[in-house]
C-alpha cells in the first residue's frame, strides 16, 4: 500500500501495468530513493542517501543537450551535485546530424547551455575512442566509448528522464549506453551491431526499427551493461522527472511536457531506477493539464518498456525493487 500510494497507483487508464507478482519486492532487492522535491539540495540529499563513497576522479555523465533544447538539466540544478562529488561533466558526440556531432559544434552548445562556465567539462570522444568488452554477444560484440573514460574510476549516471523518439523514453540505462558511446559507438548500438559508419547507420535494413526494434533496445542493455562493469559497479544512477516531454534532450525542437514534474529517482541499481521511473508514470492517475498518456503512448510505440526487461534478463539488474521515500 506504501508503494501505491507513492506511484499513485490503480489509474486503470495504462495498457502497459509495471507491476506484477513476478516484481514484487523481496528484502534483497535493491532499494530505490525517491523524493518529489527537485532542486539542487534534493540531488544532493538523494545521492548520500545511496550512502557510496566515490571513488578516484568522478564523471559525472549528463545530456549537455541539443541546440534549441530548454528541458535538460540546467546548470544550476546539477551545480552542487557535481560540487558534491568534485566530478567533471562528461559527454560524447552525436550520430546525427545537428548541433553536437562534431567537437567543435558541440563545444558551441556546451557554451551556450552554461556548461563550461560552472563546470570543468569533458567531451570524452573528441581525441578518439576505444573499445570495451560487452558480455551480451547477441547484437554487439564489444562497446565503443570515448578515449577519456579511461580517465575516470567512479560514475555518476546523471539522467533526465523524458520520451524518445526511438528507444520510447531515456533514463540511466539510455543514459549509459548511447550517452557513453563515441558517435561511431552509438551508431552500432542503434543498428544493433550491423555497422559503426554514422551515415550508413540510418539507412533501411541497418537502422534497427519494426521487428528489429527490440534488436536496438537489447543492444542498448548490453552498452549499459559494459559500460557498468568497465567501473566495476562505482556508478550511481539518478533519473530526474522533470520535464517529461515525449521528445529526448536530443531534439532540438521537443514537443511541449503535458505531464508534470514527479520527483527524482536514486539508486545503484540502473534496471530499478528506470523500472522505478515507469512505474510512476505508467500508474499515475493523469488529469487535463498534467497528462501521463501522451508519454505513455510514446513508450508502449517503441516497445521502449523491453530494454528494463531484458537488461534484467541479462544480469545487469532487477526490476523489482523497495522504495524509499526521503522527503
Amino acid at each position: 500500500m506504501a508503494l501505491c500510494a507513492v506511484l499513485g497507483c490503480g489509474s486503470g487508464r495504462a495498457k502497459y501495468q509495471p507491476v506484477t507478482p513476478a516484481q514484487a519486492p523481496t528484502p534483497d532487492s535493491p532499494t530505490v530513493y525517491f523524493t518529489s522535491e527537485i532542486s539542487p539540495e534534493s540531488l544532493v540529499r538523494i545521492f548520500k542517501a545511496l550512502g557510496v563513497e566515490m571513488e578516484g576522479k568522478v564523471a559525472v555523465k549528463i545530456s549537455t543537450g541539443e541546440g534549441g533544447n530548454t528541458h535538460y538539466l540546467k546548470p544550476t540544478l546539477i551545480r552542487n551535485l557535481v560540487e558534491e562529488v568534485d566530478g567533471n561533466i562528461v559527454e560524447c558526440c552525436t550520430a546525427y546530424g545537428g548541433t553536437r556531432q562534431d567537437p567543435k559544434k558541440h563545444w558551441e552548445t556546451i557554451h551556450e547551455h552554461g556548461f563550461d562556465s560552472l563546470f570543468t567539462v569533458d567531451l570524452m570522444d573528441e581525441s578518439g575512442q576505444f573499445q570495451i568488452p560487452v558480455k551480451d554477444k547477441k547484437f554487439i560484440q564489444y562497446d565503443i566509448v570515448g578515449e577519456h573514460l579511461k580517465n575516470y574510476r567512479s560514475m555518476v549516471n546523471l539522467a533526465h528522464f523524458k520520451g524518445h523518439a526511438m528507444g520510447g523514453f531515456g533514463g540511466v540505462l539510455k543514459n549509459a549506453s548511447i550517452g557513453v558511446a563515441s558517435t561511431a559507438g552509438k551508431a552500432y548500438i542503434h543498428s544493433a551491431g550491423k555497422t559503426d559508419n554514422a551515415t550508413k547507420a540510418w539507412l533501411p535494413g541497418n537502422l534497427a526499427s519494426g521487428k528489429t526494434q527490440d534488436d536496438f533496445l537489447e543492444s542498448m542493455a548490453a552498452a549499459a551493461q559494459a559500460v557498468h562493469e568497465y567501473f566495476e559497479g562505482r556508478v550511481v544512477y539518478i533519473n530526474v522527472m522533470n520535464n517529461m516531454s515525449v521528445d529526448c534532450d536530443c531534439d532540438g525542437h521537443p514537443a511541449k511536457p503535458e505531464l508534470l514534474d514527479m520527483g527524482i529517482m536514486a539508486s545503484l541499481d540502473p534496471v530499478a531506477v528506470d523500472q522505478a521511473c515507469l512505474d510512476k508514470v505508467f500508474n499515475y492517475e493523469g488529469k487535463p493539464g498534467d497528462d501521463n498518456q501522451p508519454l505513455i503512448e510514446r513508450i508502449n510505440r517503441q516497445h521502449g518498456t523491453h530494454i528494463t526487461e531484458y537488461a534484467e534478463q541479462i544480469g545487469l539488474g532487477s526490476r523489482s525493487y523497495n522504495l524509499v521515500v526521503i522527503d
